[in-house]
């Protein structure tokens, strides 16, 4: 059986989405073309390119069994599907924003019958009905932020990341709706039904993901050091002690690290009287 992965057709997410297939090893044939449909060589897998707001829906009729979006539009979206894993890219947050001249501090201090413009209907009523606030929601598929300067809103509700867009507009974030970023969604039978194939294809994502992180450090040590090596360096298991062929006094050591860790390791590996350290990229990493 195929299996039919959905990512997103334009935009970083989907720029990144084909990073990390072609990282797992996942080469997309003709994927420098923009497509609507790409196999992937040498394997029973489909890949579809379509609006991230497209995809939950897709995910969820199952027309396609597995898909990368942003969790704000499985949140937005309210359907039943698996979210087995967040690939920790693609941050954002959702948020209620005002213009400067607006003197309110909390979305409390709102008044009722305000106008938001927001292309997130749906968690926008759930959380101004939360509060017990009146507001006429403004649907914009996008731009949200320009409305409140056009008339046609007084507040809107957007994805923020740096807030840059907000201050260029003369906007504040006044509350946050919800956290959002990059997950891997599945479609609920394929899911129970065909695990084992969804599972390795959402496996093969989490392991280059999780390798992002680390670093592979390799070093010749002196013997006299080990015992500080094996403080210094936990690994995932600890560290891979090896004996180096015609020397008694120095081993080779190997282990995965933090990449934010690397600086100061190689620095207490020199301290130790280290030699050929080697810090090495890793592709992939599976537990």
């Amino acid at each position: 059986m195929t299996l039919r992965l959905a990512i997103p057709n334009k935009g970083r997410l989907s720029e990144r989405s084909v990073e990390i297939l072609e990282h797992a090893g996942l080469e997309i044939e003709n994927g420098d073309e923009r497509r609507l449909y790409a196999n992937v060589k040498r394997q029973d897998l489909a890949v579809m390119f379509l609006r991230a707001q497209d995809i939950v829906k897709f995910v969820h009729s199952g027309a396609v069994d597995v898909g990368i979006t942003g969790m704000d539009l499985v949140l937005e979206s309210g359907l039943d599907v698996v979210v087995p894993y967040k690939l920790n890219f693609g941050r954002c947050r959702l948020s209620v924003a005002v213009p400067d001249a607006m003197k309110v501090k909390t979305p409390e201090e709102l008044p009722d019958d305000i106008i938001v413009a927001t292309s997130f209907p749906n968690m926008t009523r759930k959380f101004f009905d939360k509060l017990g606030k009146r507001v006429e929601i403004a649907y914009i598929a996008g731009a949200a932020e320009i409305a409140p300067q056009l008339g046609v809103a007084d507040i809107i509700v957007d994805l923020v990341s740096s807030g840059s867009t907000l201050k260029m507009n003369h906007l504040r974030e006044l509350a946050v709706i919800t956290e959002s970023q990059a997950v891997v969604i599945a479609n609920r039978k394929a899911y129970e039904g065909c695990g084992q194939q969804v599972e390795e294809i959402i496996s093969a994502m989490h392991s280059v993901t999780e390798a992002e992180n680390k670093k592979y450090l390799m070093a010749d040590v002196p013997t006299s050091s080990l015992d500080e090596v094996l403080k210094a360096f936990p690994g995932i298991a600890g560290p891979t002690i090896m004996n180096i062929i015609g020397r008694d006094d120095v081993v080779a050591v190997h282990v995965v690290i933090e990449k934010s860790d690397a600086y100061d390791s190689i620095n207490r590996l020199k301290r130790m009287g280290a030699t050929g350290i080697l810090l090495i990229p890793i592709d992939r990493m599976v537990p």
